[in-house]
């Protein structure tokens, strides 16, 4: 029977439903019943630490350790329960214009006999795999990000889990909120994607929610905090998302100079709208940024499930042999899109059927009427 090595990796910020793609690869790849269907025995090979497993396989340390090892079907058995990644993960880009390694991967791949290799990860880790692509490898990707900005899929890996922790999280504010009469200004992940503040600010129920894809107005935002006030409530939340912008101002960063892959580090528009508010509306208004705890805890039921379904939907692009493609939900059902489609262009929201600019919410016409 002909021998073939699949090799798999999670690169980019870790969230909930990695372990879970991981597992469904591993458990697809060795599946015996498919392995004589298919006339092909799979060896699964874990890579640690994402893209930099490839750069540099062996990590420091005294002795190093290999970024490279077997996985089996009982390593797994019990990783879907778990969040983040047990592979490991890096932010690095193999195709760093400052000091491009891609030729290091290429040679790795080809070192550890790695015939497949499966990406897990959103934009930039599946722009690497679009270029490896090109480039003759065998790749195909998983969507996976909690700021659910991918093209070509409706779903990525995390996002689900991460609505749910920013639900959470609100309801716990609403008790403080209450008892202080205060303002509280929650700022999310997303980068230029509204997604998460969008959706979390509706599960959770915001007053407002302010999204990288409408510039708001800070006396808008005012005019409707004193709306509220003047019926009687006693508190109010509001959903802003890291890459949301003031009208004629720009994004607020948190520290100077850019990534690898060319990305700013976002943060503290909550902090300033807050200092906003309070000057003008002499209500006492406090921020707080919900960060990482976003990516972390257990996947939720949905991400277990599109863990499941997106590694044995990428197991089976390698048994068809329908390399360079990105496995994907469209309209309920799992199929597949070019990496080239899903990375070039990012998805966001639709302002003009997902978000009701007057109210700086969510839409509140569904059907039309």
């Amino acid at each position: 029977m002909e021998k073939r090595r699949i090799g798999v990796l999670t690169g980019g910020g870790d969230c909930a439903g990695l372990n879970p793609a991981i597992k469904w690869v591993v458990k697809t790849a060795l599946d015996d019943r498919l392995q004589r269907v298919r006339k092909v025995q799979h060896e699964a090979i874990g890579i640690r630490d994402g893209w930099k497993g490839l750069v540099e396989p062996e990590s420091e340390g005294d002795p190093p350790v290999s970024r490279m090892f077997t996985l089996t079907e009982e390593m797994v058995r019990t990783w879907d329960r778990y969040g983040g990644t047990n592979l490991g993960t890096s932010r690095t880009n193999p195709y760093d214009p400052k000091k491009d390694r891609s030729k290091t991967v290429l040679e790795n791949l080809e070192r550890f006999k790695i015939d497949y290799l499966i990406a897990i990860g959103g934009e930039d880790t599946l722009g690497v795999a679009n270029k490896l692509h090109r480039e003759g490898v065998k790749v195909v990707g998983i969507p996976k990000t909690i700021d659910k900005d991918l093209s070509g899929t409706d779903y990525t890996l995390g996002f689900e889990t991460a609505l749910n922790v920013i639900t959470e999280e609100i309801d716990r504010l609403r008790t403080t909120a209450g008892s202080h009469r205060r303002i509280f200004v929650v700022e999310t992940m997303g980068r230029h994607a509204g997604w998460l503040a969008l959706e979390g600010g509706e599960s959770s129920g915001a007053y407002i929610i302010l999204i990288p894809e409408y510039n708001f107005d800070v006396n808008r935002v005012n005019e409707l905090l004193m709306e509220g006030h003047r019926k009687g409530t006693r508190y109010e939340i509001i959903v802003v998302a890291e890459g949301a912008k003031p009208a004629g101002g720009s994004e607020i960063i948190k520290e100077n100079g850019v990534d690898s892959f060319g990305h700013k580090a976002l943060g503290g528009i909550g902090e300033f709208l807050a200092n906003q508010i309070t000057e003008s509306t002499k209500i006492e208004t406090r921020s707080i940024i919900l960060s990482h705890l976003q990516r972390g805890g257990a996947p939720c039921a949905y991400d277990r499930r599109m863990g499941r379904y997106f590694g044995i939907a990428a197991v089976d692009l390698i048994a068809k042999e329908d390399f360079g493609k990105m496995v994907s939900l469209r309209n309920g059902r799992i199929t597949a899109v070019s990496l080239e489609e899903a990375v070039g262009k990012l998805n966001v929201v639709d302002v003009n059927t997902q978000y009701d600019i007057e109210r700086y919410n969510g839409r509140r016409t569904i059907l039309g009427y």
